[in-house]
């Protein structure tokens, strides 16, 4: 895939609704009459068209002011507040420039007062060699951090290795050998650590399916999904390939478990984190979207039974982005209770730090975009 425009003003996909990037702009996420949160608009907006969806443009000087955009969850009995914050990034390191920067971005994180970091998939570019020393070496990056890393598989590091650029590798077994390397045991990467729980411990069903994880803070519950790219490793034509059938039942059975746990625990918000966009403009258009689709109405049933909030995370299209996207299957609506939140990708590298305050009883989310340049606070060319 090309890339053009610049990192101030990341590319969006037509059909995203409420459009949300590089934002020095607060919006408020209540309840509305349904119980569900919905985007809000605080007074003091601007920018902003009535009958359009909602799409800013800035210059770089704003970029430095704090997005905030708050989820607030469905009512619940008081109880001792406390606030923690995270980091999201993906799509990188795909040059060796990238990857002389990537220790000093994850070092970035960990001043900046997050107390954990995911990268949703993607630690190389698309046709380089897929070869066990790359992947050692990114694991001795993430073993680095200072806080604890958690890593979802991407494309490009098991499904796209079977290109002649990349290696001619086998996927399947290159996908083997990232759970070796990456999933081995039950607790994140870094130096400091905690526990997950994965798929393949509490479920023999799925036991190979050890990079599906979760972990819980306060009443925020975290899921991480084995969905890459380049179409799912869906397979050839309309049929299949049996990797992705098997696969996709995991995710499935995955998924519906951890929701089910989250209303058990009456959790306000889930987080899901994958590597694929999913083409949310062709399930909106009802497009053919084999890879995606199942999991997409799947994602969207979920939500609609859901109380709290839902944000999805992926990478894959290297747009830094936070919208609405998904539908009412029947109405056409806005669920406002769902947030799409994408992660930046190269050439453009940077985090998403989200601030989670009352994570024990009606929690408020915050998302703040921080573009990384190796370093410079402000590039020099933008002074």
């Amino acid at each position: 895939m090309t890339f053009s425009g610049n990192p101030f003003e990341p590319q969006r996909r037509r059909g995203a609704e409420n459009t949300l990037t590089n934002l020095p702009i607060s919006i408020l996420v209540g309840p509305d009459s349904s119980g569900h949160g919905g985007l809000k608009l605080a007074p003091q907006m601007f920018f902003l068209r009535a009958s359009a969806p909602l799409r800013f443009k800035f210059v770089w000087p704003m970029l430095r002011r704090l997005l905030v955009l708050a989820f607030l969850a469905s009512a619940a009995q008081p109880a001792q507040a406390f606030d923690f914050s995270f980091a999201l990034f993906g799509d990188t390191p795909y040059s060796s420039s990238e990857r002389e920067r990537l220790p000093g971005m994850i070092e970035a994180m960990a001043r900046d007062g997050n107390e954990f970091a995911v990268h949703d998939g993607d630690i190389k570019d698309g046709i380089s060699s897929c070869h066990d020393a790359l992947y050692d070496d990114i694991l001795g990056i993430f073993q680095a951090s200072k806080i604890p890393l958690i890593y979802l598989p991407g494309d490009n590091e098991w499904t796209d290795c079977g290109r002649i650029l990349a290696g001619f590798y086998d996927p399947m077994e290159r996908l083997q050998h990232l759970r070796k390397v990456f999933f081995s045991d039950s607790q994140t990467l870094g130096k400091k650590r905690f526990i997950l729980e994965r798929q393949g411990d509490v479920d023999q069903q799925f036991s190979e399916y050890r990079e599906n994880v979760r972990w819980r803070r306060g009443r925020v519950l975290f899921v991480g999904l084995n969905v890459p790219g380049s179409s799912n490793n869906f397979g050839d034509g309309d049929r299949p390939s049996p990797e992705f059938v098997a696969r996709a039942k995991a995710n499935r059975a995955w998924l519906d478990d951890s929701f089910g746990l989250a209303q058990r625990n009456r959790d306000t918000v889930v987080f899901v984190m994958m590597q694929a966009d999913p083409d949310f403009e062709a399930f909106k258009a009802r497009r053919q979207n084999l890879g995606y689709g199942d999991f997409l109405r799947q994602l969207q049933d979920l939500t609609l039974a859901f109380p709290g909030q839902v944000v999805l995370v992926h990478g894959d299209t290297h747009t830094q982005q936070i919208n609405q996207p998904l539908r009412h299957p029947r109405t056409g609506a806005v669920l406002k209770n769902f947030v799409r939140l994408e992660t930046y990708g190269s050439p453009y590298m940077g985090w998403t730090k989200v601030t989670v305050r009352n994570a024990d009883s009606a929690p408020t989310l915050q998302f703040a975009p921080h573009p990384w340049y190796g370093g410079i606070e402000h590039p020099p060319l933008m002074r």
